[in-house]
């Protein structure tokens, strides 16, 4: 097989294949195929060939997709590095991929000429360094198209590392080409269309679109920086039909301009979960979203909802794609009955065959039922799929189990929440507590309305114990929640209502030190009185025996809100159903 350009340039040379939103400029397959292959000459002619690992750390530019089809058409595997990460980060990416040369612009060469170590830096742009060679200079050999096979890498692309370092995963071209089937099948095809680019050229999300485009015969839009407001114009502007996105861009777009463009088909959201506001503001003013949920290790989706199946089972990420097998696997490692949560596991020929250079880590990430995709969810009796979270991200407080992504969907629920994120809160008596960072709708949210509306709808062991406000959620540049920002956020909340809470108590005491030191007084003068102060002298030591422990007063708050959930249990069967079913019934991506 040759690469998919030199395929489409041939059934149709005049389609437009690229327009660079800022500009309007635009190339046709025949124009592209032209450029790719002289940048394929050109880094041939540096020493770059077949079987080699082409680091490259550029911003989203046309240069950019010049190199992903060119590295696929010498049979190169391309290792995208971000252009936003230090230069230590990129040492790290750089020697874990084994990468032989190191492909760079004028922004980012400083940084990847210290990271190369060895290998040779090339950049797209003239370079302000001896270390760096201008592809420019070379002059550009006779490339013939490598042959490749289905199982022959193309991709090496690093995991976000939100849960420890991040790992290269190996896309081979099986991998790329199902995955683009399978999306194709659930999305729907249509030639004439064109999707905008406003996701990194580093992750799967932004790079999908662009090696699909020849696939395709689509119109790809590049826009080299996402800014809410003009990008929703970009859409309307160049007549686009379809955009990835995460959902803090989505919600930005609509905050900014309303709604979005009459003339998209398909708005694919994934990359963090969706809320229940968002997902409702898109089926109000028509936004023809694609609740999607995917990973790096299988290409991009693993299962995705059409419009009208999202917005009848808010939360859902709907069926799993055309050859994706996904099963629900309890503890105990078995698949376990529909409704019931458990890690999801997934197989099928979009699924990585591994971590480049990490063994371990492979064996470690499969099991029988194919790959453990860390996440936690369930599936519904028709087959949809709800996410939930990381597996470890799950809270144990007290012996009780708490999946974060239940807590987050109540929050969000809130009509006056924007957003929210909870994970586990070290605890030297409970384990854990559980902790929620908010984002509030309004000025008007307060912790108190907050802790209310959650007490109506969790049992009182899920209940935040700890919130904290933000104006946003900390995330990755793929939208995913970073979580030990959150924790370390929500522990030096915690770290200060102790404090304060203990400056009550140092407080108390001396209240309770002036009050027995009266009555001593009182009992000192004899008489009537000295009765009088063997009572408030009683009455003081009662106080000052009340609960010394921390835990007898969470005991007892955990008792109330038991009692709470068995009268709102009762309350819910007793009146209509429906109340019941949205408490439980939404689960984001």
């Amino acid at each position: 097989m040759r690469d998919w350009l030199s395929h489409r340039v041939r059934a149709s040379p005049n389609a437009t294949a690229l327009i660079l939103a800022s500009t309007g400029e635009s190339w046709t397959f025949a124009e592209l195929d032209s450029m790719v292959e002289e940048t394929a000459g050109r880094l041939a002619a540096l020493g770059v060939e077949s079987g080699d690992h082409l680091g490259v750390v550029t911003e989203t530019r046309v240069a950019s997709v010049r190199l992903l089809h060119a590295a696929m058409r010498l049979g190169v595997t391309l290792v995208p590095m971000g252009d936003s990460l230090t230069a230590g980060e990129l040492r790290s990416q750089a020697e874990t991929a084994d990468v032989t040369a190191v492909v760079c612009g004028s922004a980012t060469e400083g940084r990847a000429v210290e990271a190369a170590g060895d290998a040779p830096v090339v950049s797209v742009d003239p370079p302000a360094t001896d270390e760096a060679t201008a592809l420019e200079d070379a002059s550009p050999e006779s490339v013939e198209p490598a042959s490749r096979e289905l199982d022959d890498p193309q991709l090496l692309l690093f995991t976000s590392g939100t849960t420890g370092d991040p790992k290269a995963v190996t896309l081979t071209i099986r991998n790329l080409l199902s995955s683009a089937v399978a999306s194709a099948f659930r999305l729907g095809f249509d030639p004439a269309d064109r999707w905008l680019v406003a996701l990194s050229l580093h992750h799967m999300g932004g790079i999908a679109p662009v090696l699909r485009m020849p696939l395709y015969g689509m119109t790809v839009v590049l826009r080299p920086e996402f800014r809410a407001g003009p990008t929703a114009d970009d859409i309307e502007r160049h007549e686009v039909t379809a955009v990835s996105l995460v959902p803090t861009m989505l919600r930005r777009m609509l905050e900014k301009r309303g709604t979005l463009s009459e003339s998209l088909r398909v708005v694919l959201l994934g990359g963090a979960p969706a809320s229940s506001e968002l997902i409702a503001r898109c089926r109000n003013y028509s936004v023809p979203v694609y609740p999607t949920y995917g990973m790096t290790e299988t290409a991009s989706q693993i299962a995705t909802a059409r419009p009208k199946e999202a917005f009848r089972n808010v939360g859902t990420v709907g069926r799993p794609l055309y050859w994706t097998d996904l099963t629900v696997v309890g503890e105990s490692g078995t698949p376990v009955e529909r409704g019931e949560t458990g890690e999801l596991v997934v197989s099928g020929p979009t699924v990585t065959p591994g971590y480049y250079g990490d063994s371990e880590a492979t064996a470690e990430a499969f099991c029988e039922y194919g790959l453990k995709t860390g996440d936690a969810g369930y599936l519904d009796a028709e087959g949809r799929l709800y996410v939930l979270n990381r597996v470890d991200d799950r809270i144990i407080t007290g012996g009780e189990n708490v999946e974060p992504g239940e807590v987050v969907d109540v929050l969000r629920s809130h009509p006056e929440v924007r957003d929210a994120a909870v994970v586990g809160v070290p605890d030297p008596e409970w384990g854990e507590r559980v902790g929620a960072l908010v984002v509030p709708g309004s000025e008007e949210v307060t912790r108190d309305g907050v802790e209310e509306y959650a007490r109506e709808r969790l049992a009182g062991f899920k209940l935040p114990r700890i919130v904290a406000f933000a104006d946003e959620l900390p995330r990755t540049v793929s939208g995913t929640v970073k979580r030990d920002a959150v924790r370390e956020r929500l522990e030096a909340v915690a770290e200060g209502e102790d404090e304060e809470a203990e400056d009550e108590a140092v407080d108390g005491e001396a209240e309770d030190e002036a009050v027995d030191g009266e009555a001593d007084d009182e009992k000192a003068e004899g008489g009537d009185e000295g009765v009088g102060g063997d009572e408030s002298d009683a009455d003081a030591n009662d106080e000052s025996d009340e609960p010394a422990e921390a835990g007898e007063d969470e005991d007892e708050l955990a008792e109330a809100d038991a009692d709470t959930d068995a009268e709102a249990d009762a309350e819910s069967s007793d009146g209509d159903d429906s109340a019941d079913g949205d408490a439980t019934g939404e689960s984001p991506e």
